[in-house]
């Protein structure tokens, strides 16, 4: 197994870090009284590649830089 040094994020304990990559996918979740965004995630993985979905608005308070990176692509 080779992992490219520039994929690998480590702490000051030195413990792998997962990161989001990219968001693949978004979806609408309606519930009764209310519409939720979701977003399927990439994630680093030391396992390999991984897919979660999760809440949008979250998602965006911790890893902001994946939507100004999403925006800066689609502008070009």
């Amino acid at each position: 197994l080779v992992i490219p040094l520039e994929e690998l994020h480590v702490d000051d304990k030195l413990h792998f870090v997962e990161e989001p990559v990219e968001v693949m996918d978004r979806e609408i979740k309606q519930l009764k009284r209310s519409r939720i965004p979701i977003i399927k995630v990439r994630w680093n993985s030391k396992r390999g590649p991984e897919f979660t979905w999760e809440c949008e608005d979250q998602f965006k308070k911790k890893y902001l830089h994946i939507f100004t990176k999403i925006v800066s692509l689609s502008s070009d």
